[in-house]
C-alpha cells in the first residue's frame, strides 16, 4: 500500500511544539513511518514483527 491511501497518525506522546512528530500507519503487513513535518516526503516501511518489538522496547524503556 502507498502512503497516499493510508491513515496516518501521530503518536500520543508526541509534544505539543510540532517540532519532533513522527507519524505512522497501518500498512497491512508492514508500519510506515514518516517526519510529521513533511508528510509528502519519503518514509520508511517496517515489517509489523519489528516495529511491534521496537514499541515494547520503547515502553519497556531500554532504549
Amino acid at each position: 500500500m502507498d502512503q497516499q491511501g493510508a491513515h496516518w497518525f501521530k503518536s500520543s506522546y508526541s509534544g505539543g511544539s510540532g517540532t519532533e512528530c513522527v507519524e505512522v500507519a497501518d500498512l497491512r503487513t508492514a508500519v510506515g513511518v514518516r517526519d510529521s513535518k513533511r508528510p509528502y516526503g519519503l518514509h520508511i516501511t517496517v515489517q509489523r514483527n519489528t516495529w511491534d518489538e521496537f514499541v515494547a522496547t520503547v515502553r519497556r524503556r531500554e532504549l
